[in-house]
């Protein structure tokens, strides 16, 4: 159960993702979606939307290996 929790929680971030990249690519091709009024606001809504999520799949990764003490020494907790 808890590893469909995890890739649940990886999955949904992941999606959102590749819909920001989905709506960056429209806009290299002009092609206009329907909530956004122009062009540059639906590229920087699919450019911040794969920023987030691929943090947030970056940091949950990291989150998940430090706990497992699978990182390099310099990003281990200070006791």
């Amino acid at each position: 159960m808890g590893r469909f929790l995890a890739l649940m929680i990886l999955l949904i971030p992941g999606v959102i993702a590749g819909y920001g990249i989905k709506l960056m690519r429209d806009t290299i091709f002009q092609l206009l979606n329907s909530p956004f009024p122009n062009l540059t606001l639906q590229f920087f809504s699919g450019l911040i939307l794969f920023i987030v999520c691929l943090s947030f799949i970056g940091g949950f990764i990291f989150h998940r290996d430090r706990k497992n003490g699978k990182i390099a020494p310099r990003f281990q907790r200070k006791s």
